[in-house]
Order: structure tokens, then sequence, then C-alpha cells
């Protein structure tokens, strides 16, 4: 069967460019590939073009956009997601710029589209509080209970993304004093993470419970299920939800309804914000390119706002007396007593 100059563009893409010359991670590249997938399923559903016939001349700008507009209406996606998918076929014009000039205008008018603007949602993040009744959740008199308790205080110590937390070996923990983890984040980019002494006594403990300093296991996964397989996001997620509810039952009030891992990364950069970190070093700790990125939490913060406008106001009103001026007026006063009858 020929190959089309769209499969053999899109291959290169996915496997040449994006592993090798851009070293993107495994979790950006399958986010990509699953934005084509959904594209050729339009083309043939939409435009009628199988796959084995989906060449570049069958796409252009309008044919973009029809994509776009088609997973909002019938996949029901957000703007956000829809500036994803878009983000992804963004990526692969740029690339073909370089490899297919001859139809340049047309691959410019594509990266022309521009993004949709979507609301922000508000930062979900839980109290010191809520963070230690979620911690009293997990059974510590089991197994799985103990290492669910150790993941959910080094996912909120570290400030670590959930991807990050999963693919954490031994090796990538350093428990003498000062104890350090060292996490691989967007982009592959390492950063490393300072842990309290107080969480190192869990982490401690579970590592030596399942022989994990040992020098074989050097590379096995630090938090694995009942396969010895490392935990996926969902495993995760689960685990945090499992132990949410435990939590919201005793009290509602403090575990928002809606949590995710997110949540715990958000709550960790709160509370250092609350206590008087500087941005720049929350920066670091949550490995965010820009400290712009950081400075949502600040933004977010309503109470340390209203605490800066406490310490900052000054009285700048008249020293007037406190009798209204009316009430000296004995005859208004009067007037105004009869009202009341």
């Amino acid at each position: 069967m020929e190959t089309t100059d769209f499969a053999k563009y899109l291959s290169a893409f996915l496997t040449r460019y994006l592993a090798g010359e851009r070293n993107y991670s495994p979790n950006t590249i399958l986010a990509y590939k699953d934005a084509f997938i959904q594209f050729i399923s339009f083309m043939k559903e939409q435009k009628n073009i199988e796959v084995q016939k989906l060449s570049l001349e069958c796409i252009n700008k309008e044919v973009v956009i029809d994509f776009l507009d088609w997973i909002q209406e019938n996949k029901h996606c957000s703007n956000a997601t829809r500036n994803y998918r878009l983000a992804a076929l963004r990526s692969f014009f740029t690339y073909i710029q370089y490899e297919n000039p001859e139809r340049m205008y047309e691959w410019q008018k594509i990266l022309s589209i521009k993004v949709k603007r979507h609301e922000k949602k508000c930062i979900n993040y839980l109290t010191p509080e809520g963070i230690k009744l979620l911690f009293e959740q997990p059974d510590l008199s089991t197994r799985n209970g103990r290492r669910n308790l150790t993941l959910l205080a080094l996912m909120y110590d570290s400030g670590a993304r959930v991807q990050e937390i999963i693919d954490l070996t031994p090796s990538s923990i350093r428990l003498d004093c000062p104890s350090i983890v060292k996490l691989f984040g967007k982009g592959r980019k390492a950063r490393i993470v300072p842990l309290q002494e107080e969480q190192t006594v869990f982490l401690k403990e579970y590592m030596q419970e399942n022989y994990l300093f040992e020098p074989y296991a050097n590379q096995y996964p630090l938090f694995s299920n009942s396969r010895k397989e490392k935990l996926s996001r969902a495993g995760v997620t689960y685990i945090l939800k499992v132990h949410a509810d435990l939590a919201r039952k005793i009290n509602p009030v403090i575990i928002p309804e809606k949590i995710s891992c997110h949540s715990l990364r958000h709550s960790k950069a709160m509370h250092l914000l609350q206590a008087g970190v500087n941005l720049i070093y929350i920066r670091d700790l949550l490995g965010h390119v820009s400290v712009q990125a950081t400075d949502v939490y600040a933004r977010a913060d309503s109470k340390q706002k209203r605490e800066a406008f406490e310490k900052a106001y000054v009285d700048l009103n008249p020293n007037v007396n406190k009798t209204k001026s009316w009430e000296k007026d004995s005859n208004l006063l009067d007037w105004l007593k009869k009202l009341k009858t």
C-alpha cells in the first residue's frame, strides 16, 4: 500500500522530531498522538477521507477550524481541551514548515488560528486542618494504608505532580540530613526538593518495610501496586478519593467536594505563601519556568490580601465629633421622633 505524505510526516513528527530532536516526555507525545487520532477520525467521519488517502493537500485552515468546532460540539470538549488539541496541531505544522516549505503560506494560515479564551478555575486547595484530617484516614495497621499515607504525605510535602510521584524510584530519595527528593517534571527537567524531617519518618519506615533500600531495588517504583508495578495516574487518584471521602464524612466543611491530586500541590504552595515564603522559592519547589505561573497563588489568597490591607491601613478620616450635627438640632430631633407615631 502506498504511504501518503501525511502519514510519512506524522510518523516522523511523533517519533523522530518530538522524541529525538525536542526530547518531549512520553506523556506529551501520547497527548499529541491522541489529538491526531481524533483528527483522523474527524476526517473520516466528516470529510469522508479514509486515513489511507489522507494527504497534506486535504488539510487547510478551514478544515482545522472545522475539526476544532467538531470536537467541541460532538465530543463536548471544553475551550481548554480545544486549545490543547490546537497546540498539538500547531506543533505539527511548525515542523511541517521546514519539511514541506512548498505550501508555507497554507501552514502559516493554520498557525494563525487563535486559541479560545476560557474561564480559569479557582484554585482548589485544602487548609492545614484539611490536610491533617486527610492524613489521618489511611489505616496504618495495613500495608496499603501505610503506603497510602506515605504517598499522600510525599505528594504534599514535595508539591509534586502526580506523574512525578508515579515515576519516582528509591534512587530519587536521599534521607540523610538534609533530606531531598529528585523530581523530573515537564520537559524532563529535574529539580531537587527538600523534605521536612517529619515527612522522612513515614518515608523511611515505608522504604524499610518494602526493602527499597536494597541495592537491587534501586530502580524499582517507589510506590507500586499488588503486582509490584508502578501506580497509574488513575490508581493514585483513586487512593486520594477514598481517603478524601472518609475525611469528608467527618468534616465536610474543610474537605472540598471536588479534590484532585493537584489539590495537594496547590495546598502546599498556598501554605508556603501564607507562611511568608517568597514566590521565587515556591516557583522553584513547584518546578515552574516563570514566577508568573506561581503568581496565581498570591492572587488567590484572599486571607493574605485582607491581612496585608489591614496592616497597611492608616486612619485618614477627619477627627470630628461623633455626635451627628442633626442630633444637636432639638427641633429636627423632635420632628424625627414624631415620625415613629
